[in-house]
């Protein structure tokens, strides 16, 4: 459910905005929207001062011991100047490791032609001796100067690196090799000497990690600094008072009337308006809490005004997971994996919900291979006896009657939602007259694609539908308006209700693909025979990447088309555009 929340707008006086701002700040409960942008050399510092501490945690996490041991903590004391010291250290170690790779380029373009200082070269051309370093091929030698004197060092292939020496410059038809600035084995000894400073620069890095932990809190504590100035600059100004404006719950409202009233603020309490910036704060059973981890990872929120679609999300993606990864085996190994990443990390994260969630979609997937009899693949599980429970499932066309079902059933409760939420409104009609275009789309997928017949009353399924959609789609307007509006509206929706349906039809093509690989690492295995210990080895190893594969798109697939047709076909039906701003209250930061 989305929290209803209230619009606040507080007034003080301009002495007394620090005081104020410190009383919402301990109550945690004002989600402050800015009357000005917030400027100042304060922010700039305290942005700065979070980018460095940014950066040097960035840092530090790479030298944490990997192993659970005993770890020392201490206070950074001066952190700036310790912070400071782990960035120029790092940047150093970057600056060598760079010099590192032009050293080994440089290394294996000489080592061809040996050890020898440049600088004894340097002297030979100051006496009148030119020497030069070439790479020439053996079939070119007759183009060499006869004035010329080459040296053949070493030889790869048909390439040969040689040294001219000669009296004077003697033009030569080959690209001049230049000069490196120092020796070969100068070149490996500041290899070896930088290689030894990056690994001291490492340990004294190393060292700095027992004020991780300081560096964490110390950046907390600026976060919760930087959005209490942003909060202070943001107030808006006016004759010697300063206002701040916000939305909390509505179930905050008498707390916060209470400390208006004991602090001697103004206040004004409003319900919000649409065209109002109102944040989502959304609470949901525990049970459904599960789908927030999903929300978060792709980074979508329904807008205030919008609906709060988890329930329905949870229960629809948890279906396509089951069907499109369509195999008991793999459900077991993502729900093994599960179960051995939560034990391992359950006292090292916070929110366990993640792990609950790779529960309940791993347990899908098991439940839809059992009812079609697929484990790591089908056809050995028939030779086995182990038989599906509902083996129409795995005839096609039944499959795609399921899919197109279950489009059209998704669809419509998103419809079914918005009428419930118009009602008593005659615009609740329009959605009624979507979903009765729905089901004949349903039953014109079924005769397109399937070729079956069309039932007599479709037809006036689909009239009363479109009547209704044109009727009712704007009833605010005039009639004649009211009627374009909703004229306009079916020819651009139509067709696309259609094909919406129909879209569902990938959970069948996608689950199906995963089986044919599954069948066709079984075939290949079995194929290579048991008669020696290579044929069985060989037999698997390809079981293994076979079946890996499949378990490693098998989610990336979810992911692509299971969230597809939750956010983009259900969602667009159901008039949720997930524009939501996430609740963040002013509070202080622990």
């Amino acid at each position: 459910m989305i929290v209803p929340m209230k619009k606040i707008s507080i007034v003080v006086q301009e002495d007394d905005a620090v005081s104020a701002l410190e009383a919402l700040r301990s109550m945690g409960i004002l989600h402050v929207e800015h009357a000005q942008a917030p400027k100042g050399k304060d922010i700039s510092l305290l942005s700065e001062d979070i980018a460095l501490l940014n950066q040097v945690a960035g840092i530090l996490s790479g030298y944490l011991p990997k192993k659970k041991i005993a770890h020392e903590h201490r206070n950074a004391g001066d952190w700036k100047q310790h912070a400071r010291h782990i960035v120029d250290s790092q940047k150093r170690i970057d600056q060598l490791k760079e010099y590192s790779v032009t050293l080994m380029a440089q290394i294996g373009q000489w080592r061809p032609w040996g050890d020898f200082d440049p600088k004894e070269v340097q002297l030979l051309r100051a006496k009148g001796v030119v020497v030069r370093f070439y790479e020439i091929l053996s079939d070119e030698l007759d183009k060499v100067p006869p004035q010329v004197a080459l040296k053949r060092i070493s030889a790869r292939g048909k390439t040969l690196y040689c040294a001219a020496f000669s009296q004077g410059d003697v033009e030569m038809p080959f690209k001049e090799i230049e000069l490196p600035k120092i020796s070969l084995a100068q070149m490996q000894a500041r290899l070896a000497e930088d290689s030894r400073a990056v690994q001291l620069i490492r340990e004294d890095i190393a060292r700095h990690t027992r004020y991780y932990r300081d560096f964490l809190n110390i950046k907390s504590k600026f976060f919760g600094d930087l959005e209490f100035c942003e909060a202070l600059r943001g107030m808006g100004e006016e004759a010697g008072l300063v206002y701040l404006k916000g939305y909390c719950p509505g179930e905050c409202e008498a707390g916060l009337l209470e400390a208006a009233g004991s602090n001697k603020w103004g206040i004004l309490i409003e319900d919000p308006v649409d065209d109002d910036p109102v944040p989502t704060l959304i609470r949901t059973p525990r049970w459904v809490s599960v789908i927030k981890p999903l929300f978060g990872l792709l980074e979508i929120l329904p807008g205030y005004h919008e609906l709060d679609v988890s329930f329905m999300f949870l229960i629809f993606f948890s279906l396509f997971f089951g069907i499109l990864i369509g195999d008991a085996g793999y459900g077991l190994v993502y729900l093994i994996a599960a179960m051995f990443f939560h034990r391992k990390f359950k006292n090292k994260i916070k929110d366990q919900a993640p792990f609950f969630l790779f529960y309940v979609l791993s347990s899908c997937a098991i439940i839809w291979g059992v009812l079609t009899g697929s484990y790591f693949g089908q056809e050995w599980c028939a030779k086995l006896g182990l038989k599906p429970l509902i083996p129409a499932l795995n005839d096609p066309r039944t499959m795609q009657r399921v899919c197109f079902f279950i489009g059209a059933l998704h669809l419509s409760i998103a419809h079914g939602w918005r009428a419930a939420l118009k009602s008593p409104s005659v615009a609740a009609l329009a959605d009624v007259g979507w979903i009765c275009v729905l089901w004949s789309a349903f039953f014109f997928a079924r005769l397109l694609i399937l070729g079956e017949p069309l039932p007599a009353f479709v037809m006036w399924l689909l009239y009363s539908g479109m009547a209704c959609v044109v009727l009712f789609s704007d009833p605010q307007k005039n009639i004649l308006k009211g009627i374009g509006s909703g004229l306009g509206t079916l020819a651009l929706s139509l067709m696309n209700n259609f094909t919406d349906v129909v879209s569902y039809v990938r959970l069948f093509a996608v689950g199906m693909a995963g089986l044919a690989i599954a069948e066709t690492t079984n075939v290949m295995s079995s194929g290579l025979g048991r008669d020696n210990a290579v044929a069985v080895i060989a037999g698997m190893l390809i079981i293994f990447v076979g079946h890996a594969l499949n378990i490693i798109l098998g989610p990336m697939s979810v992911l692509v088309h299971g969230v597809r047709l939750n956010v983009l076909e259900f969602s667009g039906h159901a008039g949720l555009g997930w524009s939501g701003v996430s609740y963040r209250p002013l509070k202080n930061k622990d």
